[in-house]
């Protein structure tokens, strides 16, 4: 919840606070100390003098009147505007809930706790409360992430997996081989034990997609069964399997509540502080939206949704087709070029995505077309970077070797070539891409088989 704004005003020792509200969690506490009255009113209608703050007249507002808040007493009454609640004993904080009667429409990005004064302690909880959260991977997401969430205060376990890296991150808080220059803040612990991470109410895997299934292994070795909501912030399919990263810890932690979340967020631009938005999905929606409320940020704007397949599917496969974006721009071939495939790119995502088992609207969005713009034109983007300099003739052995972060477009064109094939689904772009990446094929006669196709009807 954010207040969008603040009308300070005084009649005895009464306060309001006016707050727009896109959800409203269930509040906490005790059924025998809690008594709800809701009174819907216009709000042109018998308005008083002393109300500072205007408000459209197709809205439908709802009064709640918190008493007690700054003592014992947690019982919650209608306030109805015959009253005067300027009597009573008690300070109160009056709470306007504004409803939108012109369609569906959420007015904040998420949901946050506040208090409308220094003596106000109280707040409205989302049903999901994170104490503690660690982050599996101090790659540059995983540090990204943990400066994100770690920069207000809330503590953060980073664990990584080379020992050596995780000393000197101990030693100067930066990471210097991923994201050199960022200070993370204090509140963010790392480390190399996973034993650090038994106290995490949320445990956040930013591990490379080939590294899941052992590292979540060897937790699941080190703290047996744990207790967290489980995040997985990996873009990958396992190979082999063709199993999604949360396929692989539901078979792991199977009575986990387990979430995604997949976006188009380059860590550069997260630690800059820059407009971002990625989206959450679950399959408890109120899981979902609990975790858009704790995770986000006016800066890291939260969606959700309960389609986990099609969000992980999105994220994974749109790094095939960066791969083979940054192959046109290598080759020089242009935008117009550049535009006709990444379009086409979005058609062959959709068509094997729904053929796993995802929905092709859901594929639309930020973890699917948002995503994959992003990936293929940014010189940001690993993927991209990596066709590129398979387009200017470098092998896929030289270029492995030089980075020090993982292309997951390189693993995962394998597995989607393998679904593809055992599906028996069309996909001319990631063929070709696996072809140059595993079978040592030209990029100018990848190039050649695709535009050689027969022409056809457009097919979305």
């Amino acid at each position: 919840m954010e207040l969008a704004r603040d009308v300070w005003n005084r009649r005895g020792d009464i306060e309001r606070a006016w707050a727009f509200f896109s959800r409203v969690a269930t509040l906490q506490g005790g059924e025998r100390c809690r008594h709800f009255g809701r009174g819907a009113f216009g709000v042109g209608s018998r308005r008083r003098a002393d109300w500072c703050c205007d408000l459209d007249t197709n809205l439908l507002a709802y009064a709640l009147c918190f008493g007690g808040l700054n003592c014992s007493c947690g019982c919650i009454t209608s306030h109805h505007s015959d009253r005067d609640p300027a009597k009573s004993n008690h300070r109160k904080v009056v709470i306007l809930l504004v409803g939108l009667s012109r369609g569906s429409c959420d007015l904040a990005p998420s949901f946050k706790s506040f208090a409308t004064h220094a003596w106000n302690g109280a707040a409205l909880y989302s049903k999901v409360k994170i104490g503690e959260t660690a982050i599996l991977g101090a790659g540059s997401w995983g540090t990204a992430l943990a400066w994100l969430w770690g920069k207000d205060g809330r503590q953060v376990s980073l664990w990584g997996h080379d020992s050596d890296r995780v000393a000197r991150m101990q030693g100067t808080h930066e990471n210097s081989d991923y994201l050199p220059g960022l200070r993370l803040p204090g509140s963010v612990h790392v480390t190399s034990e996973l034993s650090d991470c038994t106290g995490a109410d949320l445990i956040v895997f930013a591990t490379p997609s080939t590294a899941l299934r052992k590292v979540a292994t060897q937790l699941r070795q080190a703290i047996g069964n744990v207790r967290a909501v489980l995040l997985s912030c990996v873009k990958g399919i396992e190979h082999g399997t063709g199993m999604r990263m949360s396929q692989i810890l539901s078979e792991l932690f199977p009575e986990q509540k387990i979430a995604v979340l997949s976006g188009p967020n380059l860590a550069a631009e997260v630690v800059q502080n820059l407009p971002t938005a990625t989206v959450i999905g679950c399959n408890d929606s109120e899981c979902a939206t609990s975790l858009q409320g704790i995770l986000g940020s006016p800066r890291f704007r939260v969606y959700t949704s309960q389609e986990v397949t099609s969000i992980e599917l999105g994220g994974a496969l749109k790094n095939v087709f960066a791969v083979a974006a940054g192959i046109s721009d290598g080759l020089g071939l242009g935008d117009n070029s550049k535009a006709a495939l990444v379009t086409r790119s979005l058609a062959e995502l959709v068509r094997l995505g729904v053929a796993m088992g995802g929905t092709a609207q859901a594929f639309y969005g930020l973890s699917g077309a948002g995503d994959l713009i992003v990936t293929c034109y940014s010189e940001r983007s690993r993927n991209h970077t990596v066709g590129k300099r398979l387009g200017r003739g470098e092998s896929v052995m030289q270029i492995n070797q030089s980075m020090r972060m993982v292309a997951e477009g390189i693993p995962t064109a394998r597995s989607a070539f393998e679904c593809a094939r055992h599906l028996k689904i069309e996909t001319p772009i990631i063929d070709q891409v696996y072809a140059v990446l595993y079978e040592q094929k030209k990029p100018t006669g990848a190039l050649e088989e695709v535009l050689s196709r027969e022409q056809k009807a457009e097919h979305l």
